[in-house]
């Protein structure tokens, strides 16, 4: 088939939109698909984007074709793409949403598109209703959804938001496994290319850090953890890997405030796709302490490095995470992330590997696809 796929790609940045649509490209290839990904020009506007860049210092990948053309800003553009897709007659076209500010430019595109009267448009709805919230975001979701076909979320609270807006066909998909950035480094040798001291109880934050992912919650519970002195784990050290999207002086204040800073290895500079594997295996547990959340592209990530997770009972975390198995589930607030860690120590890393190579198999990117195709049907 015909495939094209709306959002972002290289040269924008990796973390989760385009690495998902770059991983879901090649899964296409894989199934004798033509695919072609329409990114963006211009994604966002600067007041928009509170990271320190929105591209990718790495080289473009050679085994995919990306055209580089949407221009979020400018609607003669979107009239411009919109006509051209709609000459181009793709079998199928997916497109990911994720934030209302993408309604006008990218339900501008389809609606030209929907024109030929032969393209089926497939939604992967990351968000339909945004975690923070702008005017218009109504508007702009119900300007967007009009000319979809079918959708696709990925838990259960994005499937309910989406029918408070429309009836039209949708299936959930688990998140697929984050596969494409390596295979699992050796914990001593991770530690060792990150210069982390090998014999640290070491837990994990990564990720983009925004208010709703909860580092906050994270750093208070690392001074409960600290003060307890009862505790039969030696205090673990967090390791905070991921680019501030938030006011970096609040948290500053809050470690100094908390005395924390010896308890602290801040990487807060955007993490490379090809360092990646090193985080992640440098660690003996990954910590996701979200106040809310649909679901986590962590998750996926920790699947594929096989690493047991400590997610909050918010959104669709706990649907991921099986508590006792593939990792815990605690409240969202200090104290119960904190005992929580205590007893991921407790059981040990080894308890649940078994049960995450089990679990992981579930994490297809060919059920995805095939999900698509069926629904495009």
């Amino acid at each position: 088939m015909n495939i094209v796929i709306l959002g972002s790609a290289y040269p924008l940045r990796g973390g989760g939109l385009a690495t998902f649509n770059e991983r879901l490209a090649r899964a296409f290839q894989q199934a004798g698909d033509d695919v072609t990904i329409y990114t963006f020009s211009l994604q966002y506007p600067g007041f928009l984007f509170p990271g320190k860049t929105q591209y990718s210092t790495e080289p473009p990948p050679t085994d995919l074709k990306i055209k580089v053309c949407i221009n979020s800003m400018y609607p003669l553009n979107w009239i411009q793409i919109g006509n051209e897709l709609k000459n181009l007659k793709p079998d199928i076209i997916v497109v990911r949403y994720w934030l209302p500010f993408m309604g006008p430019s990218l339900g501008t595109i389809l609606r030209r598109v929907k024109k030929n009267n032969f393209t089926k448009i497939v939604c992967i709805a990351d968000n339909i209703i945004p975690h923070e919230k702008r005017a218009g975001d109504k508007q702009f979701t119900q300007y967007f959804l009009k000319p979809i076909d079918a959708f696709i979320t990925m838990s259960e609270k994005v499937m309910s938001d989406l029918y408070k807006f429309t009836n039209k066909p949708a299936k959930k998909v688990v998140h697929p496994l984050y596969d494409n950035f390596g295979e699992k480094v050796d914990k001593s040798k991770a530690r060792e290319y990150l210069n982390i001291d090998p014999n640290e109880n070491i837990i994990l934050f990564f990720g983009f850090i925004r208010k709703y992912k909860g580092l906050d919650l994270l750093l208070e519970a690392m001074n409960i953890l600290k003060q307890n002195r009862k505790s039969e784990i030696r205090n673990p050290k967090l390791l905070v890997a991921g680019e501030f999207y938030d006011d970096k002086k609040f948290y500053d204040e809050l470690i100094s405030k908390l005395n924390i800073e010896d308890q602290l290895i801040l990487r807060t500079d955007f993490i490379t796709d090809s360092e990646v594997k090193y985080y992640v295996s440098a660690a003996d547990f990954i910590i996701q302490p979200y106040r809310n959340a649909t679901q986590s592209g962590v998750t996926p990530l920790a699947y594929h490095f096989e690493k047991p997770m400590l997610v909050t009972n918010v959104g669709g975390l706990p649907d991921l995470v099986p508590d006792g198995k593939v990792g815990l589930v605690c409240e969202p607030n200090p104290q119960s992330i904190a005992e929580h860690i205590i007893q991921l120590y407790q059981l040990s890393e080894d308890h649940f590997l078994s049960y995450l190579r089990e679990e992981k198999k579930k994490y297809s990117w060919n059920v995805l696809v095939n999900t698509i195709k069926d629904l495009a049907k």
